[in-house]
């Protein structure tokens, strides 16, 4: 089901690589969700990834989903432009790659993957298996990713650290401002976007093909995988789509990698289910992976009253990981507030920020600072 909508582009709010947001007028209203009317404001904000569109300017025609949006979804903020039709971009130059990612949607793009026959990259993963014990984070949830990166960076600051992201939520890279942050700020070396996932430095088919790239070709130190923004649960044991962390803890152990589960934890989650850790963490790493992962605790020194609660929770639910057969290893915590209040782009998960559910960052921080201690390892 789409909801489609002709729209004005009345503004252009910000540019990133690979994504326009501009602020557009609807030419009739967002449809009525669960009988509530939306004859409100016809001005909303829309998003144009630029290397499928083109790039909208002011006055031009735009033709927009707006699904998500008409849904109130937490990532559907935006209307999405699907075609500016009286300004359609030039085709893009001659040149190799046939891997055909987001395929058989209105907006399916052809590109060049490292491991395409055509690349120049081909004959080294040809042969590649290994990562030589590489230390590779996964994590459940994209807000992850900037706290990960501030604890690698805590201990190892020249570390050279390489994103995989995958496609179980955003396709288009482009959609993170984290990743864009990230980037322009220096921290983030490469990125490599696999499965339907594209936009990356880096394409892959698979995600064990992504690992052994962002290696052998981006000479990483430590990879992180999660996928991109717009997590999809449904409450269900095994509805959500952060279930494939177990996977990719698999991956990166079958290839020689150093798998590390960083733990999805909450202090202020509304839901039972995503206090202290996670229930998508207890199941993809606790059922879905296989036994040998290492677990960063979070261990702080002189522990916030805030934070006993979550302790007695942590405490109760780590047996699950160890009883599956990984290996808990306790991390301090102690540096690592300061770091993630120096992290160049704003750190939120669910809409809390760092103040708001510090163990959050601290857990995934602390993921980090423990694959900066494997590094070479």
């Amino acid at each position: 089901m789409i909801h489609w909508r002709r729209a004005t582009v009345r503004a252009v709010l910000s540019d990133r690589p690979g994504a326009r947001e501009v602020r557009v007028e609807l030419h009739s209203p967002l449809p009525a969700v669960d009988g509530t009317p939306r004859d409100g404001d016809l001005t909303v904000r829309a998003l144009a990834y630029t290397d499928l569109v083109g790039a909208p300017e002011v006055n031009d025609a735009v033709l927009l989903n707006v699904s998500a949006l008409a849904r109130r979804l937490g990532t559907g903020g935006f209307a999405l432009v699907t075609a500016i039709p009286d300004r359609l971009p030039a085709d893009p130059p001659p040149g190799p790659g046939h891997l055909v990612k987001d395929r058989y949607s209105p907006l399916q793009t052809m590109v060049l993957g490292v491991d395409d026959q055509e690349s120049p990259h081909h004959d080294v993963l040809a042969v590649a298996d290994g990562m030589y014990g590489t230390p590779v984070v996964v994590a459940d949830l994209h807000s992850a990713l900037p706290a990960i990166i501030a604890g690698v960076r805590a201990d190892a600051p020249e570390a050279r650290i390489a994103y995989v992201m995958t496609d179980g939520a955003a396709l288009p890279l482009s959609f993170s401002q984290a990743v864009a942050g990230l980037q322009e700020a220096g921290l983030l070396h490469t990125t490599v976007t696999v499965g339907q996932a594209h936009g990356g430095d880096l394409e892959a088919v698979t995600v064990h093909t992504g690992l052994l790239a962002a290696v052998h070709v981006a000479n990483a130190d430590v990879v992180i995988v999660s996928q991109g923004p717009g997590n999809l649960g449904t409450g269900t044991p095994y509805g959500f789509s952060g279930l494939v962390v177990g996977d990719h803890l698999n991956a990166a152990a079958l290839l020689g990698g150093t798998p590390i589960a960083a733990l999805r934890m909450s202090q202020a989650d509304a839901r039972e289910r995503h206090l202290g850790i996670s229930h998508h963490t207890l199941t993809a790493v606790g059922r879905v992976a296989r036994p040998g992962c290492l677990v960063p605790v979070p261990r702080s020194s002189s522990q916030d009253a805030a934070e006993a609660p979550v302790t007695v929770a942590l405490d109760a639910q780590l047996p699950q990981l160890e009883t599956a057969g990984h290996t808990l290893v306790d991390v301090s915590t102690d540096g690592l507030r300061e770091a993630l209040e120096f992290s160049p782009v704003r750190l939120s998960t669910m809409g809390r920020g760092l103040d708001e559910d510090t163990i959050a960052f601290l857990a995934s921080a602390a993921a980090g600072r423990l694959a900066a201690q494997r590094i070479g390892g």
